[in-house]
């Protein structure tokens, strides 16, 4: 059995899906969803679901001993809109073992600063054909990480950000669980 823990600073859509693809699963248990946010939505969706949760401050995120030990036991850390930039001794910790997921077709609209509707104006803006997810591991550069899996959608000429945003969303909620669950089969 290996455990993951789902790190996440908003709502918690991705982690809901993960955390219910999980559930029951012989495999994989998700232990542990932590935000950096008290009220991120993320941590009701973990306590309905009987996860445990924590919470931890910006500056706790840096504390190498605090973040070990909260993360004791993990095998796989998601990162599922989560805003911080991971730390050095976390990558290092955990090397191939984070892994996130990113609303647009890397390399382009990535990097820091580029999350959520702002990802999305962009790709509209730039008049792109299509855009996508890239589900990667995560390395000391936002967005730069091995990319384990892409996958597209058209960009219409009637898209608005959210409306590209909802078709992105239905891409990263049905491919994310399933690459979460081949990535730990190989570790």
């Amino acid at each position: 059995m290996k455990n993951i823990a789902i790190l996440a600073s908003g709502t918690g859509t991705n982690a809901a899906k993960i955390m219910d693809h999980f559930i029951g699963n012989p495999e994989v248990f998700v232990s542990l969803v932590a935000s950096n946010k008290e009220t991120a939505g993320v941590l009701d969706e973990a306590v309905e679901r009987g996860v445990p949760t924590a919470v931890f401050t910006n500056d706790q995120l840096n504390d190498e001993e605090f973040m070990l030990n909260m993360l004791r036991g993990i095998d796989l850390i998601v990162l599922a809109g989560f805003m911080r930039k991971v730390p050095t001794f976390l990558l290092e910790e955990f090397e191939d073992r984070i892994v996130n997921i990113h609303p647009a077709l890397l390399p382009k609209f990535g990097g820091k600063g580029m999350y959520g509707k702002k990802v999305h104006e962009a790709v509209i803006e730039a008049g792109e054909k299509e855009s996508g997810i890239t589900i990667h591991l995560v390395n000391e550069e936002y967005d730069e990480g091995k990319i384990l899996f892409q996958e597209s959608v058209p960009v219409k000429q009637t898209d608005t950000p959210e409306s590209l945003a909802m078709r992105v969303q239905k891409l990263e909620h049905e491919h994310f669980p399933k690459i979460i669950q081949k990535l730990v089969r190989s570790l």
